[in-house]
């Protein structure tokens, strides 16, 4: 009959990993998914008020996990704010981008599009309609 020994060894080597694995599985995701992810989650309703997105930015709704953006005046897009490339919540709306601080990926405030990698997937569109000078994702 062979004998299983729990050594202080291996527990203090399976707690290092432990401790040491977790966070980091969880703070990377599992790569460019190319989807954005769950979108609109945060309720329904208006989501921002046209007169509140400026002209050449955008505005960051987080607890919908959206970013309306108006590219120039009049025009309005809405799209995930969640990146592509390993699923951060953009945080920043400047310069004609809308940035993830997690990696340095930019897209395009007027499609989505990638402007600076690592992302290699645009942001997701999403369907809205505007009602009464508001933007209603539909």
């Amino acid at each position: 009959m062979s004998e299983s020994r729990i050594t202080r060894r291996k527990v203090v080597t399976g707690t290092a990993v432990t401790a040491v694995g977790v966070p980091l599985l969880a703070a990377c995701g599992s790569g460019d998914t190319g989807s954005s992810g769950d979108t609109g989650s945060g309720g329904s309703g208006p989501l921002v008020a046209t007169s509140e997105v400026p002209v050449g930015g955008g505005v960051i709704v987080a607890d919908r996990n959206l970013v309306a953006t108006q590219p120039t005046e009049g025009t309005f897009k809405v799209f995930s704010s969640i990146c592509t490339h390993r699923s951060c919540p953009v945080t920043k709306v400047a310069g004609g981008t809308i940035d993830c601080p997690c990696h340095g990926s930019r897209f395009s405030i007027e499609d989505g599009s990638v402007t600076q990698g690592p992302a290699t997937s645009a942001l997701e569109e999403v369907a809205f309609e505007v009602t009464d000078g508001e933007i209603v994702p539909s």
